[in-house]
């Protein structure tokens, strides 16, 4: 499954080894000021871990009910580990957003 993402900010292309690959078009608009874009691309990164988090809990569900527990259990604890980088980068927007 593909899918593409056109945004405002940057550019790059990537795949990932799960459900789908991303083409992403971030040009940010130049009239922004640094703090403007760093919270736009902090706040775009929450979406796509979030995003991730539940593609990998999808996955650990369904290892688990093929009884791959042990799997399972690593999907869920990168979910959890994705989930805590998104934290990461909510603070660091709410930082700039209130200084």
């Amino acid at each position: 499954m593909s899918h593409h993402h056109d945004h405002d900010h940057h550019h790059h292309d990537h795949d990932h080894n799960h459900d789908h690959d991303h083409d992403h078009h971030h040009e940010i608009q130049s009239s922004l000021s640094f703090e403007e874009k760093l919270v736009k691309i902090l706040e775009h990164w929450v979406r796509h871990n979030d995003d991730h988090a539940e593609t990998y809990k999808s996955w650990a569900q369904r290892a688990n009910a093929e009884k791959l527990s042990e799997v399972s259990e690593l999907l869920e604890a990168a979910a959890d580990m994705t989930a805590a980088i998104s934290k990461k980068f909510e603070a660091a927007a709410n930082l700039v957003k209130n200084k």
